[in-house]
């Protein structure tokens, strides 16, 4: 959460020449903002929207070259995390500190009201072993641009395509 996610995968997406799908901007366009839904609905039936919308995402995109970029809790759902086997995963490595002024002007999640802060470290600390068990690659975004950080993020991903097709051999 804030770590960048949008940002980086369209990024990543221009430099590759692929598509790029952000689940959150699909939920939105189809039901509504992410807050509304919260303070509708509640966490639960945004989770199952979310889970929906990832999946439809994944098969839509085939064998297509795509980036996607999930909400930082998508990956909590047991269903998302098989489909993402599927898939090669980037887990964007961030911290508190580097984090904590995108929350600051961002008072739009619904998950980060009152001690955003603490609320996201929280959080954070709940979702990184997923996050760590899921990647396929690991990227610290802690520093550097968004261009930078893509072309880092290109380049982690060839070696890790590299080295996947000599395990493959």
């Amino acid at each position: 959460m804030a770590v960048g996610k949008s940002a980086i995968g369209h990024q990543l997406a221009q430099q590759l020449g692929a598509a790029f799908v952000d689940t959150d901007v699909v939920i939105v366009e189809n039901h509504g903002t992410i807050a509304d839904i919260f303070a509708a609905r509640g966490e639960t039936a945004f989770r199952e929207i979310e889970a929906r919308t990832v999946a439809r995402v994944i098969e839509d995109a085939g064998n297509a070259s795509t980036v996607i970029s999930l909400g930082g809790g998508a990956v909590l759902d047991s269903g998302t995390q098989q489909l993402l086997r599927r898939c090669t995963v980037v887990y964007l490595e961030c911290d508190a500190d580097t984090v904590a002024s995108r929350i600051a002007r961002n008072s739009g999640r619904p998950l980060l009201a009152g001690d955003a802060m603490g609320r996201w470290i929280s959080m954070f600390a709940a979702r990184k072993p997923v996050y760590e068990r899921l990647a396929d690659v690991v990227l610290d975004v802690r520093e550097g641009s968004v261009s930078e950080i893509g072309r880092r993020l290109e380049v982690a991903l060839r070696e890790f395509a590299a080295a996947k097709q000599e395990v493959e051999k």
